[in-house]
């Protein structure tokens, strides 16, 4: 009876050993968020297969992705550090770094860079019976230029500045999400939107099998015009067959979806972290993304206009493509 109490006894042992070092194990590791974008737009699907690729690879770390309000409202959050990373567009990370335009009275100085993804393009949607072919055809129409404060709003501020417009030139001007954007329009109670995300966009995909759209080009004049007075977009064509309907080619213009975080994130962290990206990550979002596939290691540092963090710095100073990079600045 004395040995069975015994052997009772140093089960119990065992078993509260194993939950404490558990429990120890599971609070030891490090919780990391990605904020996205929303539902309807590129950033949230990459971010949830990338939060789940770096789980998987590095792990102390448990990463998450949660849906976002957009790049402007997201280096808010790293400002305020509210979040440790986001997906952001390189023009509005610049603002944000530097303090210009919506960062003016708060810039977000402890923004860092990880890595530059993929090209986000400048998507001008119309619906078919709006009677909108070209950029002149959008004055006296029912625009919606994106969320209030995002990076969308701002290339939609930018490209209209080139037109000569405002949006005092519009009919109405409501600001909504992606798929708020594509709701209005198949309802009829908006005639154009933008959208500045990676092509396809699961927002104008949706929209385009409900209500017949065309994709209106931005002039090639206007594309010289923008690029100079904006170094951060460069020329893309959306080819045709993009989306249902679309006929041609469309010319428009594009920037570099990001991955920032924050400063105070420890270097080892975040180090491990863009490893597991290039290692396991952007596999993981090209077999599920068409997207995805634009996330390669050789564009990293494309339009990389803010510091980087010492841990990503670190990463590709062994993969050798920071130094490329700077010799390539040289030439």
């Amino acid at each position: 009876m004395l040995k069975k109490k015994s052997v009772l006894i140093v089960f119990s042992i065992l078993v509260a050993a194993a939950l404490v070092f558990a429990g120890n194990s599971y609070s030891a590791k490090k919780f990391f968020a990605i904020s996205t974008g929303g539902t309807g737009g590129t950033y949230y699907p990459l971010g949830g297969i990338l939060a789940q690729a770096l789980t998987e690879k590095v792990p102390e770390v448990v990463v998450t992705a949660q849906a976002g309000s957009a790049s402007v409202a997201n280096c808010n959050l790293i400002r305020d550090r509210q979040v440790e990373s986001a997906f952001v567009q390189s023009n509005v990370a610049f603002a944000a770094y530097n303090g210009t335009d919506q960062f003016k009275e708060k810039p977000a100085k402890n923004l860092r860079g990880i890595a530059s993804l993929y090209p986000e393009t400048i998507q001008i949607v119309a619906r078919a019976d709006s009677k909108i072919k070209t950029m002149k055809d959008i004055k006296g129409k029912r625009l919606v230029p994106g969320d209030r404060g995002s990076g969308t709003e701002v290339d939609t501020l930018n490209v209209l500045s080139v037109y000569k417009l405002t949006y005092k030139d519009f009919a109405g001007v409501d600001w909504l999400s992606f798929s708020g954007a594509a709701q209005r329009l198949q309802d009829k109670q908006a005639d154009v939107t933008f959208t500045t995300a990676g092509w396809p966009t699961a927002a104008i995909q949706e929209l385009s099998i409900a209500t017949n759209i065309v994709l209106i080009p931005i002039d090639e004049a206007k594309i010289r015009e923008l690029t100079k007075k904006f170094p951060f977009y460069s020329r893309i064509v959306i080819p045709k067959g993009t989306y249902k309907g679309q006929e041609k080619d469309v010319p428009t213009i594009t920037t570099m979806a990001q991955w920032v975080v924050d400063a105070s994130v420890p270097e080892d962290t975040v180090y491990q972290l863009t490893k597991a990206l290039w290692e396991v990550g952007a596999g993981k979002m090209a077999q599920a993304h068409a997207k995805g596939k634009d996330v390669q290691l050789k564009t990293a540092l494309s339009g990389m206009a803010i510091p980087l963090h010492p841990g990503a710095e670190k990463y590709y100073k062994e993969m050798k493509v920071l130094k490329e990079e700077k010799r390539k600045k040289k030439r």
